[in-house]
């Protein structure tokens, strides 16, 4: 029997496989890897992208064995995964899960990772069960930006970030690299002592907003990799650092909140990670999901042009009054994926979801810098009650003046979850179709069509390279 978190974690991570994971456990797996893995490839044209492909070669020199998705360049396994993460984060696409991003943290290190020692997609979907399950008990044992406090306003942490997700990116590479229990232990020790810190805080009052976002995505890639060889080539880690509450990583990792029986409890008998991922329909922060959707609603129903609206009011999420949300300063294109006003302003314009949004002409045209005056955000009144009553909702109400008329719209859900209003849900026909449209320009569709389809079947896969390889062969 395990004696310490770290302990436990570790013996999760080794007993793990895929002849284990429930059934709902396999399909989200595969599902976040088809649209993380169309994030990267939609990535591929974005600066924050490009500079991740640079990256790759200042860590990695001319080293070819991994492959840069989506591109004709290769790196180490390290350099391939540190491009990948910031290309998956580039257009603010990636899925979302409890403590809010995860994917370009975890899931890069074990795409590089399984193509370069050939493993199976039973392989690649239990480290990425792995991966995801132990950061979302990570999130929800820490500090929330959605906390509420105990007079019921928002209480929004000094301190937040996502870089526990470095243990779930440490256990899947030591999972597919079949390292034992100690080493396990060992590795995610490490991890512990060397998590970046969460600067997620500092970067939401600053602007105009640090490009590299909440926290650079390579950062806590290398840092999982840097863990896991460590480990796997003799150093020991720090086995208490999860249970030390007096100078361990709930100190100096500065959580408010620390529940570690959360993150111990039931491990491997209860997958809790499904119940709460994301997938993102818009490639803008999540906080405006609801609000576009209601948007959209009115705009398509009356095919009101941006031109007649003169003037566009919106109530979402109560805890934004935050300088990143409240911007009007666009400097460069990841400013205006999190700006209110812009992304309503520049989502009332109908464009298709994707890399559309980012695009320069669009991002800074005067069309959408002009409606800008003209849209209105304020926090949802009945905000905090309705994510007391459930936590995923997110009370949204849209109204437009044009025509002389006011038309409004009301959302209670974002999309892309599972929630009490069906229409919330992202079939997988909904994701094949998000990864097209991530692919097109990068891919010919038969190629993109067919990566789609294998991802999907995952468990079919012998050696993951082929995934790989086919998203580099056949470039449009």
């Amino acid at each position: 029997m395990a004696d310490t978190l770290i302990e436990q974690l570790a013996e999760f991570t080794a007993e793990a496989d895929y002849e284990s994971l429930p059934d709902d456990v396999v399909e989200e797996s595969k599902r976040l890897l088809l649209d993380s893995v169309g994030c990267v490839l939609g990535g591929t044209t974005e600066p924050k992208g490009r500079i991740g492909m640079e990256l790759a070669r200042v860590i990695a020199g001319s080293s070819d064995e991994a492959t840069i998705l989506g591109t004709d360049r290769r790196s180490s396994a390290v350099g391939a995964a540190v491009a990948n993460g910031e290309l998956m984060q580039a257009l603010d696409f990636d899925a979302i899960l409890p403590p809010g991003h995860v994917a370009p943290y975890v899931l890069p290190g074990i795409l590089s990772r399984a193509e370069v020692a050939r493993s199976s997609g039973r392989a690649v979907l239990a480290a990425t069960a792995v991966a995801h399950e132990m950061t979302y008990r990570f999130g929800k044992a820490m500090d929330y930006t959605r906390d509420i406090a105990e007079d019921g306003t928002m209480a929004l942490p000094p301190v937040a970030g996502y870089t526990a997700s470095i243990f779930g990116a440490t256990a899947g590479l030591g999972l597919l690299a079949g390292s034992g229990v100690d080493t396990l232990a060992d590795s995610l020790g490490i991890a512990g002592a060397i998590t970046p810190v969460n600067s997620h805080g500092a970067w939401m009052q600053h602007v105009p907003a640090a490009s590299i976002k909440y926290t650079m995505a390579g950062a806590v890639v290398q840092s999982a990799f840097l863990a896991a060889a460590a480990a796997e080539l003799g150093h020991t880690g720090d086995r208490q650092v999860l249970d030390d509450q007096e100078r361990g990583y709930p100190r100096f990792i500065a959580t408010g909140r620390w529940v570690p029986e959360g993150i111990g409890r039931a491990l491997g008998a209860e997958w809790r990670f499904v119940g709460e991922s994301a997938i993102k329909p818009y490639p803008h922060c999540r906080v405006l999901h609801a609000p576009f959707d209601a948007l959209a609603e009115i705009l398509e129903t009356h095919d009101i042009r941006p031109e007649e609206i003169t003037e566009l009011r919106a109530w979402g999420e109560g805890w934004i009054d935050q300088p990143v949300w409240t911007t009007t300063t666009i400097r460069h294109v990841q400013d205006a994926q999190f700006s209110v006003q812009h992304g309503l302003a520049l989502a009332a314009h109908r464009v298709r979801p994707g890399r559309a949004w980012q695009a320069p002409e669009l991002v800074f045209g005067e069309s959408v810098t002009a409606l800008m005056e003209r849209v209105v955000f304020r926090p949802h009144p009945d905000y905090v009650a309705e994510l007391r009553r459930h936590p995923s909702a997110r009370p949204s109400r849209i109204e437009i003046d044009a025509r002389g008329t006011t038309f409004a719209a009301d959302r209670l859900f974002p999309p892309g979850i599972g929630s009490p209003d069906p229409r919330t849900a992202m079939s997988n026909d909904d994701l094949v179709a998000k990864f097209l449209v991530n692919a097109e320009g990068v891919l010919p569709t038969a190629t993109a069509e067919q990566v789609a389809a294998t991802l999907l079947r995952l468990e079919e896969v012998e050696d993951f390279g082929e995934v790989a390889r086919a998203l580099v062969a056949a470039l449009a």
